[in-house]
């Protein structure tokens, strides 16, 4: 079972977590929704644990990564935490 976090936490930790991981959070999506990792490989639907708490899909790991990487190499200051949280909850709203 994943550990349960906040989503600003999750984003904090990004690059600790498996690139096949999939984020599921409570909406609506903010900084302090409870969100956790689940790599679930061939997942073509919400991950049970995910379902059982009551999350919704956010984004993949290696999404939200490739996401902020290529959005962060293209801002003239480095993003805060707050400001890359928001980015992705953006993304994921509008995008994904």
């Amino acid at each position: 079972m994943g550990t349960i976090m906040k989503l600003i936490d999750v984003i904090r930790e990004l690059e600790s977590f498996d690139k096949e991981g999939i984020i599921c959070a409570t909406a609506p999506w903010t900084e302090n929704s409870p969100a956790i990792v689940i790599v679930e490989p061939k997942a073509r639907r919400l991950p049970a644990e995910a379902e059982r708490l009551g999350m919704k899909y956010f984004l993949e790991v290696l999404i939200a990564r490739d996401l902020l990487e290529d959005w962060i190499a293209n801002v003239a200051s480095p993003p805060t935490l707050q400001e890359k949280c928001a980015r992705l909850i953006k993304y994921a709203i509008t995008d994904a």
